[in-house]
């Protein structure tokens, strides 16, 4: 990207700016408030554009930033919506499910965003980028700077605690409770094997 090249930087911002969008609502669970770290993050990549190498995707670099604008708007408020909000209903959505699962999915989709809402960020971060951005665990690490152990580790802690919430809420009126098929299970398995 050219200092003047306009049009590379709105090439640029069209091809990462889904990603980073993203992660940010599903950190902030906050739509508004997104779209502001989404404009704050391309502006820094616009002011440190000559340091992006064009050999290297700048995409973990762009989630550094956005999640720590996450963090920072996080520290100064909760979010007014829980995250996870919009994003996961997206890509969890079952199309060929009836009313009453569609109500039954939405309201567990509910209270698991409540329960990573209540997670420190450090674990939500690795959920959402893990989850559902669908990021490898070596491509998590990259993006947050910390070691593949850490994020394991911070995977299955995050997992642990949101278990632990599920199991806790009562809206099923007792309904979750650990079964052999428990998808956090499968989650944990799938964690282990990579």
């Amino acid at each position: 990207m050219q200092l003047g090249d306009l049009g590379a930087f709105e090439a640029f911002f069209a091809r990462y700016r889904g990603p980073v969008f993203r992660v940010a609502v599903g950190l902030t669970g906050d739509r508004q408030l997104a779209e502001e770290i989404l404009q704050e993050t391309f502006t820094r990549a616009h002011q440190h554009r000559a340091g992006l190498r064009p050999d290297v995707s700048p995409l973990p670099w762009l989630h550094r930033v956005a999640l720590n604008l996450c963090y920072d708007a996080l520290g100064r408020r909760r979010p007014s919506v829980t995250p996870l909000d919009v994003t996961a209903h997206e890509v969890l959505r079952d199309p060929a499910a009836g009313p009453s699962e569609t109500a039954e999915r939405e309201e567990l989709g509910r209270i698991v965003r409540e329960g990573v809402a209540a997670l420190p960020p450090k674990y939500a971060s690795v959920l959402v980028l893990y989850y559902l951005q669908r990021m490898s665990l070596q491509e998590v690490a990259d993006t947050l700077d910390i070691q593949l152990g850490t994020v394991k580790s911070r995977v299955h802690h995050a997992l642990r605690q949101l278990r632990a919430v599920l199991e806790g809420d009562h809206r099923f009126g007792g309904a979750w409770a650990p079964v052999e098929d428990d998808p956090l299970e499968a989650m944990d398995a799938i964690e282990a094997q990579a």
